[in-house]
């Protein structure tokens, strides 16, 4: 039967959508906050008999359980007001002066009843303007700062706007809002996934991609599910996987084929760095052509317009061409330097938020590599310099491994000197201490 009491309140609204009961919610806040609610409290939110706004840490509660801001959950319900409506088969009572059955009026009447359930479930979303925006600012934030602060300082902020998406996909929203939260999510679970790889967790962050790529599909967006891609071939390239690094990577190509985003460039670029490291150098060079190609026919989409680690910018793509030639050791040292040095000089001069701490490290690392492999020991530990001096919270898998290839390109050398004892004594105590996040 049709819920003939209008919901009060938003939150009111969300608990009949939800089949919430009042106990319901003073379980789930007890979880959050460690702390009860009585049931006339419960009572007074539901139905908007406040005089004043409860404590900050209940509306966080609030906020925590619904995905939305605690003023709009304690004000008016939102849409048409309907929550729960009669099945479309159940039979409408006529009124008791029809001697005959009216059949005209009968359908005429569903047909209402269900133009009224099409309206309540258009009408009624979980996500407002507002919470989409400011989720898509937490995003952003956090796509540029990542490449930027130690990942301790994030990973709070990150896990939890994964949660927070995550929540609201499980609520009601028009098809446009569905869209935008599976991008969210998709970017979400991408930062996550990078994150358990920059502590060396493969397979936690291959997870985490996947999950990535399940929302790409779902948002039907070909320039993410590209991106995923390359962010898949990036966590097998560094887990030392450069067969599955290069399958991933093309995987990617249709998608990025259709979007023409710069995960294009992307793919083509990671694509050349497992091709090298498998000793395949000529294609490796054709990869890094093709990437070159790729920049050329570009088309912007909304994922890059989020930045950081979203796009791929140009310092990043000579960054990757420097470490795919380094693989090839003294047969390649000058392009190898040459793009090394191009991408250094791009990274010092591009805006603050193109700037990345683990790309550039990797960049003076093949720098480093190309010099040793040209006997400039003095150049290479001038490299270095600035990798080495990176804190503890900067040490990512990544960076530590970058490390490790300008330690085995030392190692196979003979010679002996102060600048080459230096530079071994100072790797050795780099790699011995990286990053851990707080247990």
């Amino acid at each position: 039967m049709v819920d003939s009491e209008l919901p009060r309140t938003r939150l009111d609204q969300l608990m009949k959508q939800k089949r919430m009961t009042l106990r319901d919610l003073m379980d789930r806040y007890r979880e959050i906050t460690g702390t009860e609610m009585s049931e006339r409290q419960a009572y007074r939110w539901v139905n908007g008999d406040l005089k004043k706004r409860p404590y900050a840490h209940a509306q966080a509660a609030l906020e925590q359980i619904f995905g939305e801001a605690a003023s709009r959950l304690l004000g008016p319900a939102v849409g048409s007001g309907l929550v729960l409506q009669a099945s479309p088969m159940e039979t409408i009572g006529l009124p008791p002066d029809h001697e005959r059955y009216d059949w005209q009026r009968q359908v005429i009447a569903r047909s209402a009843m269900r133009a009224r359930e099409f309206l309540s479930r258009t009408e009624v979303s979980n996500v407002g303007t507002e919470t989409l925006d400011q989720l898509t600012d937490d995003v952003r934030r956090l796509t540029v700062a990542y490449q930027q602060e130690p990942l301790e300082a994030l990973v709070g902020d990150m896990s939890e706007t994964q949660n927070q998406v995550f929540g609201l996909l499980e609520g009601r929203q028009r098809p446009k809002q569905s869209r935008d939260l599976y991008l969210l999510a998709g970017v979400a679970s991408g930062l996550m996934a990078r994150a358990s790889h920059d502590i060396g967790a493969s397979d936690e962050a291959m997870v985490h991609a996947r999950a990535a790529f399940a929302a790409a599909d779902n948002a039907g967006h070909d320039g993410l599910k590209a991106w995923v891609k390359g962010l898949q071939s990036l966590i097998a390239y560094w887990a030392g996987r450069y067969s599955d690094s290069i399958k991933y990577a093309r995987q990617g190509g249709e998608f990025a084929e259709r979007s023409r985003n710069t995960s294009a460039v992307w793919l083509a670029s990671g694509e050349a760095r497992s091709l090298a490291a498998l000793g395949q150098f000529d294609d490796a060079r054709e990869a890094v052509d093709r990437a070159t190609e790729a920049r050329e026919l570009v088309r912007r989409d909304d994922l890059d317009d989020l930045g950081g680690f979203c796009t791929f910018n140009r310092p990043r793509q000579l960054y990757y061409a420097a470490e795919a030639l380094a693989w090839a050791g003294s047969d390649a040292a000058a392009s190898t330097e040459r793009f090394a040095l191009e991408a250094i000089a791009a990274y010092e001069t591009a805006p603050a938020g193109d700037r990345a701490f683990g790309d550039e490290a990797g960049t003076r690392c093949a720098l480093a590599v190309a010099r040793i492999a040209r006997s400039e020991f003095d150049g290479a530990a001038d490299a270095m310099t600035e990798v080495l001096e990176l804190p503890t919270g900067q040490r990512t898998h990544g960076v530590v491994t970058a490390v490790g290839h300008v330690q085995r390109s030392l190692a196979a050398i003979e010679a002996e000197g102060r600048a080459l004892n230096e530079l071994g004594d100072s790797m050795r105590a780099f790699t011995s201490q990286r990053l851990a996040l707080p247990q």
